[in-house]
């Protein structure tokens, strides 16, 4: 099973973004979507954002997946 995490623009270059997923940062590539922004919320998945996600649609799955056990870090 996969799973694709929510997490928070921080910085974007070009096609790439620097994504935050509760103080992890990694390089993301945003090719898969036209119109992105820092400060918005991105779902990730194998290096990928595949979507836009409202803050508190990504705060929602984020503390679902911490109540789970999913340690996203920070």
């Amino acid at each position: 099973m996969c799973l694709a995490i929510p997490g928070l623009i921080i910085e974007i270059n070009e096609k790439v973004a620097t994504v935050d997923f509760g103080g992890v940062r990694q390089k993301v590539r945003t090719d898969l979507l036209k119109e992105i922004s820092v400060g918005e919320y991105v779902l990730v998945h194998v290096g990928f954002a595949i979507e836009k996600l409202e803050k508190k649609d990504a705060e929602e799955t984020l503390q679902i997946l911490k109540e789970i056990g999913y340690d996203i870090g920070g």
